[in-house]
């Protein structure tokens, strides 16, 4: 508001003119780091992100209230390396994480009631010590096609005793003589 001039004022209260700006140079995105795309960028070991995936970690929490842990089987490497797929399936919709990524994860690597135990078995070491691991969290999410993480959790749960093999690229069992 402006100051009459019959009202006595020190000098430091007087109004200051304003900053003036100079107008900026021509700019050009030309850094190294920068990104001229719209798009991420994609490639090996760069991942698939996805919004809120921290919630995607207590939704795994919660599938894991249901999971059957073989002996020897921790339950945090279970919650983290289904956690990985889980999040890679939701970024593959492009939204955050729900409870079917994360019931299709425990599902697929046997943890929930049900499973063969020959998938038990061939789980095993490639869970162990996982959740001290992220490059191998990265490797099992990775190690899961597209096609498979598409699935639901019921055809998971229904397909699971005859295609468990080859949705996880598992050897062929030996033929017995």
């Amino acid at each position: 508001m402006a100051q009459p001039d019959f009202v006595p004022i020190v000098p430091s209260d007087r109004a200051r003119p304003l900053l003036r700006l100079s107008t900026p140079a021509a700019w050009r995105q030309e850094r190294p780091a920068e990104l001229v795309d719209l798009r991420a960028a994609d490639g090996p070991g760069l991942g698939a992100t996805g919004p809120d995936l921290g919630f995607g970690l207590k939704l795994a929490q919660q599938v894991a209230r249901r999971a059957v842990l073989a002996e020897g089987e921790r339950l945090q490497d279970a919650i983290a390396g289904c956690f990985a797929c889980g999040a890679r399936r939701a970024s593959l919709f492009h939204r955050a994480p729900v409870s079917y990524d994360m019931e299709l994860a425990f599902a697929l690597w046997g943890f929930l009631p049900g499973a063969p135990d020959e998938l038990v078995a061939f789980r095993r070491p490639i869970f162990a010590g996982v959740a001290h691991d992220y490059a191998r969290q990265r490797a099992l999410a990775g190690s899961l096609s597209p096609e498979v993480l598409r699935l639901s959790p019921k055809e998971v749960e229904a397909g699971l005793e005859a295609n468990w093999r080859r949705w996880l690229g598992a050897p062929a069992p030996a033929a017995k003589q």
